[in-house]
């Protein structure tokens, strides 16, 4: 054998016991390549989100964890961050694009600063039932617009349910469009639920929702809006007499994870999280109708006048909503909009 098959020999030989060999590591979001062509991460994720644990969110979250924990057998963690612990929604929005947070949930519309058309299921008065808007965030067009959000580095793995916003005041009862005029309402930087809420007449102003109780103490505003669920978990009754019930917008809220981390999954460990983003968001959904529909007794048992004004003149004075956001979303995007939401009916 002559010197260049030896060494040429050797090489293979090498090459062979590396590749046998199994490599594992702690790392944050890496993988590590395993033998027959596999991959196998162990790393401790992070996922925040704005509200406490009580919250469908945070019980949705706890859901995921264990079932990604259990089917990866410990190799995948996910670590809970819940009131706001890594920042504002907005700051883990920013988090995760720049791989500073891993995962979060948050309000479609809070993701709309960046991919403009993740809002359109905010539009006003779109959906009447839970499951209306449920048939919807399942259409393709959703999937479509979820796309838009990958270009900032961020992947939709699923969507949980925030419920439909409502109105709070602090000073009187809404029950008409013009109960609504001259309000100072705080809202979330959502530029749907922000132009919805000026044609009303109230003067919209996003502000941190760890920051919501203490403004509404302090008279910084006299209003906000936020699904039923929120209020009750959050206590804002605690700083709001009046309840109005408008359901002016549905708030669908995506479960995000980092593109970079993501894509660097392998094709079962990717299943093991979708798996588990769906079952917790089917919880998530059935969680939050569960508690709108229940908690408006206990809203009103803890001291909230509950008033449900005629919807029909709210939804017809918001119409020109839609037609602001046409030079944004483009026609194509609305006539697809109007043609899945009256499907979704």
């Amino acid at each position: 054998m002559n010197k260049s098959v030896k060494i040429f020999t050797a090489l293979c030989i090498s090459a062979v016991i590396f590749s046998s060999c199994k490599k594992k590591e702690e790392v944050h979001g890496n993988i590590a390549e395993l033998e027959n062509n596999t991959r196998e991460i162990t790393a401790t994720i992070s996922l925040g989100f704005s509200t406490n644990l009580e919250d469908p969110r945070g019980k949705a979250s706890v859901l995921f964890k264990e079932d990604v924990e259990k089917n990866s057998n410990g190799r995948i963690k996910i670590d809970i961050h819940g009131n706001c612990e890594l920042g504002s929604d907005n700051e883990l929005i920013e988090g995760v694009i720049n791989g500073k947070v891993d995962m979060t949930v948050s309000s479609a519309g809070n993701f709309a600063v960046y991919a403009t058309k993740l809002g359109i299921s905010a539009m006003p008065f779109l959906f009447s039932t839970f499951e209306e808007a449920w048939k919807f965030m399942d259409e393709p067009i959703v999937a479509e617009v979820n796309k838009t959000l990958e270009e900032f580095g961020i992947v939709v793995l699923s969507h949980y349910d925030n419920g439909f916003r409502c109105v709070t005041t602090t000073n009187k009862p809404v029950e008409t469009v013009a109960d609504i005029s001259g309000l100072n309402i705080r809202t979330p930087p959502n530029q749907i639920v922000m132009e919805t809420m000026s044609v009303l007449g109230a003067s919209p102003k996003p502000y941190a929702f760890n920051e919501l109780k203490k403004a509404l103490r302090d008279g910084v505003f006299d209003s906000q809006e936020n699904p039923i669920p929120v209020i009750y978990n959050s206590k804002l009754y605690e700083e709001q007499k009046f309840l109005a019930i408008t359901n002016h917008s549905y708030d669908a809220m995506p479960l995000v994870i980092r593109k970079d981390l993501w894509d660097e999954f392998s094709d079962a460990d990717k299943k093991i999280i979708i798996d588990a983003a769906k079952k917790a968001q089917d919880f998530d959904r059935k969680l939050v109708k569960e508690q709108t529909e229940s908690y408006v007794s206990k809203l009103k048992d803890a001291g909230m006048t509950i008033t449900t004004p005629n919807l029909a003149e709210f939804k017809a004075a918001t119409a020109s909503v839609m037609d602001v956001f046409t030079n944004i979303y483009g026609e194509d995007l609305l006539k697809k909009l109007r043609a899945a939401t009256s499907s979704a009916k």
